[in-house]
């Protein structure tokens, strides 16, 4: 990975490795030798700090709705619809 000095833009080719590794720093993927080059040009690159902001928050809402539940109608529907493909399957 490169870095670039706190001054200049980035261009997009110097911030491509670490927008691949943003997803694996959020979820905490990264070694420590990792982790600490990714911080470090986050803090100096706010295009990149941007989008881990913008990734940290998608990846926390759809956590969240992910924690609910859905309705027991439409559980036991969607349960019976692939018992239906199942039987079908296993018939082939």
């Amino acid at each position: 990975m490169t870095t670039h000095d706190h001054g200049s833009d980035p261009s997009a080719s110097d911030c491509a490795d670490f927008l691949e590794q943003i997803v694996y720093f959020i979820d905490n993927e990264l070694d420590a030798a990792d982790c600490a080059v990714v911080r470090a040009h986050l803090d100096s690159c706010n295009p990149c700090l941007e989008r881990y902001d913008l990734q940290r928050t998608v990846k926390s809402i759809v956590a969240r709705s992910c924690s609910e539940a859905a309705p027991d109608e439409l559980r036991q529907r969607v349960l019976l619809r692939i018992r239906e493909v199942q039987v079908r399957i296993t018939d082939a």
